[in-house]
């Protein structure tokens, strides 16, 4: 949630996109790309006065302009939604993929951040609920492109922000408290020290030893 610059941040994010579709509506493109871009820099200098972090602020008036410049090049308001929709089926698909490889990409991104090894992956519980954090945000992406792209390819420009919107921060927000619960019961499973096929057992490091057959 910091990385994404709290609650406050996730809701500037829906901001741009609110001016842009009403702008365009009223005016005409060229206003609301350029609506949308002096609210993404409104939005930067709020978080720098009030000392807030300002990446996520960064990362929104950079994402805003790659927006309002394929909008621009492609001469339609809807276009202002073409590098999220295919962003997100670049994200689903990489979460996908990274169940598939069994490497979740929750588990990697969150034993990274706290400076873990990869000892979680010997823990077929802990493994498992880092699948079903990773699938529950290649879901939400997923979803988020089906939509989204119905919506473009039928020119539904104002259905469109709406979609965008509602599908934006309060269904990542709830992804967000799915993945919490998840992380915490594979760390509780990862301290109870359960690993790999039943029969194996785990020294003090993480790694697997399987019993040696008894002597006859």
């Amino acid at each position: 949630m910091e990385q994404l610059g709290g609650v406050s941040g996730l809701i500037y994010s829906s901001v741009p996109i609110v001016v842009f579709v009403p702008a365009n509506s009223l005016w005409n493109l060229t206003v609301a790309i350029y609506a949308a871009l002096g609210v993404a820099l409104l939005i930067f200098v709020v978080r720098l006065i009030r000392r807030e972090p300002i990446q996520p602020a960064i990362s929104g008036v950079i994402g805003v302009g790659v927006c309002a410049f394929i909008a621009y090049r492609t001469g339609d308001a809807k276009g202002f939604f073409l590098f999220g929709i295919w962003t997100t089926l670049l994200y689903a698909g990489v979460f996908v993929l990274s169940i598939l490889v069994r490497w979740p990409l929750v588990g990697v991104i969150w034993n990274a951040l706290n400076g873990n090894g990869t000892a979680w992956r010997k823990h077929r519980r802990t493994l498992l609920a880092y699948d079903i954090a990773t699938a529950i945000w290649a879901v939400l992406f997923g979803v988020r492109y089906l939509v989204q792209s119905f919506l473009y390819d039928h020119d539904q420009t104002g259905a469109l922000a709406v979609a965008r919107i509602a599908m934006g921060w309060p269904l990542t927000a709830v992804a967000v408290v799915a993945t919490v619960l998840l992380v915490r019961w594979a760390q509780k499973n990862e301290d109870s020290g359960e690993t790999g096929p039943v029969g194996d057992q785990a020294d003090p490091a993480g790694d697997i030893i399987t019993p040696e057959p008894p002597a006859r």
